[in-house]
Formats: structure tokens, sequence, C-alpha cells
């Protein structure tokens, strides 16, 4: 089930930069968490980015970190992921999610089971 629109995936050389969007649900995301997720196949999805609608915590996998920026639109309750310094190493598919949260601490290192709303995965693909 598709309810989020992603967008934004494609192939690059090792060094390159690409811009991951996510469109969500018209509505105040001030409480929920929105993250990334990556997965390629034979290993778990793993949760790549997160930030807080709320305000007040971005957070990143240790091996993106200084690399990629979460952001979020208000105006357009979309999201985005820069990507930066590709490497052949961030090769997946791609996922954006959304889930409704008490506190923003609740969006700290983000589960795939806890995520109810989902995009369809966009490829990034790195080229060496």
């Amino acid at each position: 089930q598709v309810q989020l629109a992603e967008s934004g995936g494609g192939s690059v050389q090792a060094g390159g930069s690409l811009r991951l969007s996510c469109l969500a649900p018209a509505y105040t995301h001030s409480g929920d968490c929105m993250a990334w997720f990556r997965q390629v196949p034979g290993k778990e999805r793993e949760g790549v980015a997160v930030i807080y609608g709320g305000g007040g915590l971005a957070e990143y996998a240790d091996s993106v970190k200084g690399r990629f920026t979460i952001s979020y639109d208000n105006a357009k309750t979309t999201f985005y992921l820069q990507m930066n310094s590709l490497k052949p190493e961030d090769t997946a598919m791609y996922y954006c999610a959304v889930r409704r949260v008490t506190f923003r601490l609740q969006c700290r290192s983000p589960r795939p089971a806890e995520y109810g709303y989902w995009g369809q995965g966009t490829q990034v693909t790195v080229s060496s």
C-alpha cells in the first residue's frame, strides 16, 4: 500500500549528489517522525535519517553523517533527503515513512515496524 509519494532517485557516480523528496498528506505533521530508510537485497531495512515535524530533532545513521541532510517543508508537507558525496555503499532502495508520536525522542533509532505510512520506494544507484 503506497501512502506517501516519493521521488528523486537515480544513478550517479561516486561523489555525486541526489535529493529525494517525499510528499506526505496535507495535514499537520508537528507530532510526527518523518524518516528515510534504505534496503538492499538480502539485508534488513535500515534507518538512514529521521526528523521530528515539531522541530528539535534530526538524526542520522553513522554511515551517512556529514553527507546527508534531512529537512521538512511544512508548507508543502514534503520532507527531503539531500545526499552528497555519495558512495557505492549507498546503493539501495530508499523508502520514506511517517509515524505519529507523543514525544520527539520516540523518533530516535527508527525501526521499520514502528512506521505505518510508507512511500513506494525509489532506487539510488552509485557507481564507482
